[in-house]
């Protein structure tokens, strides 16, 4: 795993973050296994809401980290940007998923 050699980078806005966010992304399996885990985790949040079971929203985050986490520690060999800019990747997980379905992104 690679480890950071300095303080992690900040970012001004997420467009200066998106193209950070899409280099530790590179691999193929990591990038498949974020767009399958972000799917996931909108098909329970919609399955939660529309069955009204509110519990199923506890099973969200781990159907969303879990996959993408499997990704960087065993296929990108770094660490999830998640720790260090929660909200942008967030973002950016959704993005590279628009991307994928629009195909300007390979799967």
């Amino acid at each position: 795993m690679q480890r950071p050699t300095g303080p992690p980078p900040r970012f001004a806005s997420f467009r200066e973050f998106y193209p950070y966010y899409l280099a530790e992304h590179s691999n193929r399996t990591s990038r498949r296994l974020h767009v399958i885990g972000t799917l996931l985790a909108v098909a329970i949040a919609a399955g939660a809401l529309l069955a009204s079971r509110w519990a199923w929203l506890l099973a969200v985050p781990l159907a969303g980290y879990l996959p993408a986490w499997v990704g960087h520690f065993f296929f990108e060999g770094n660490s999830p940007a998640t720790f260090r800019h929660p909200l942008y990747s967030l973002r950016g997980d959704f993005s590279m998923l628009a991307e994928v379905i629009t195909g300007r992104m390979r799967w």
